[in-house]
C-alpha cells in the first residue's frame, strides 16, 4: 500500500510520524475502522515504538486525513492497553516485556493449536470449501511478504487466522484471539523482511490448508505449534 506523502505545513522532518510508512485508504469501511486497524498493524509489527510521542494531527497529515478519526482510534487503542493519552502532547505507545510476549504466546497456543486440529478433523463439506478458499489469501501473505509490505502482511495474516478459527463455529473464541494478536509486538518483523526470510515463514499459511484438507489433525497442530513458537521467538525477538 502507498502512504500519503508528509504535508509541509502541519508535520516537520522530525517527527516519529514522518518514519511511518501509511496506507491509504478505500473508503469501504470507516475511517476510524481503516485508521485503528492501520495503527494496530504499525504497533504490533514494531513500526511505532514503544515509549515514543505520537501527535494525532501529525499522523492525520501523514494519512491524508482529518485528525478525528485518528484521535479516534487512538482512543480505541487507549481503550485495549495498546497506547496511553500524554495530556495535550499526544499518544504514547506501551511498551511490552519478554515475559508479557510469552503469556500472550502461551495462550494463543493454548486456545489456537487444539481449535486449528478440530478444524482439520472436521474438514469435509461446506469446512472443506471453506478452507479452500482461504487459499488465496495465504498466497496474498507471502506475495506482502516479498513486497516487505509489513501493514499488509499483518492484515492479511490477522483476516487469514481469524477466518480459519471461525470455521471451529465458536464466535467467542475467535474473539479472544483477535484480542491476543492485537496486543502482541512483532519487533522482529523488519528484519525478517530485510533478509528476505519473512516469505519463507509466510508459506507456512498454505500448509495449514493442504493439512486441514487432508483431515490430519495432529500434524496441525505440530504446524501450528511451530508457526506461533516463530512468532514469539523468531520475530518478536527483545521486547522494547
Amino acid at each position: 500500500m502507498t502512504g500519503h506523502p508528509p504535508d509541509a505545513g502541519q508535520a516537520d522532518a522530525t517527527d516519529p510520524a514522518d518514519q511511518l510508512d501509511l496506507p491509504s485508504f478505500d473508503g469501504r469501511t470507516s475511517l476510524r475502522q481503516q485508521v485503528g486497524d492501520a495503527l494496530r498493524a504499525l504497533l504490533i509489527s514494531g513500526r511505532m515504538r514503544p515509549g515514543v510521542l505520537y501527535s494525532a494531527p501529525k499522523l492525520a497529515a501523514r494519512f491524508g486525513v482529518s485528525a478525528t478519526p485518528v484521535r479516534e482510534a487512538m482512543l480505541d487503542l487507549v481503550g485495549e492497553g495498546l497506547v496511553e493519552v500524554v495530556r495535550n502532547k499526544g499518544f504514547r505507545v506501551t511498551g511490552m516485556t519478554g515475559h508479557e510476549l510469552d503469556c500472550l504466546a502461551e495462550l494463543r497456543a493454548m486456545i489456537e493449536i487444539p481449535a486449528m486440529a478440530a478444524v482439520a478433523e472436521e474438514c469435509t463439506g461446506a469446512v472443506a470449501e471453506a478452507v479452500e478458499a482461504l487459499r488465496p489469501r495465504a498466497r496474498a501473505i507471502c506475495a506482502s511478504a516479498r513486497r516487505k509490505d509489513l501493514v499488509g502482511y499483518l492484515e492479511a495474516d490477522t483476516r487469514f487466522h481469524l477466518d480459519f478459527l471461525a470455521l471451529h463455529g465458536n464466535d467467542h473464541l475467535v474473539e479472544v484471539v483477535r484480542d491476543l494478536r492485537s496486543r502482541s509486538r512483532l519487533y522482529g518483523l523488519d528484519a525478517l523482511a530485510d533478509a528476505g526470510t519473512l516469505g519463507d515463514l509466510a508459506g507456512d499459511h498454505e500448509e495449514m490448508v493442504d493439512v486441514a484438507l487432508a483431515r490430519r489433525p495432529e500434524r496441525m497442530r505440530e504446524v501450528m505449534s511451530r508457526h506461533i513458537g516463530l512468532v514469539r521467538s523468531t520475530w518478536a525477538g527483545d521486547a522494547g
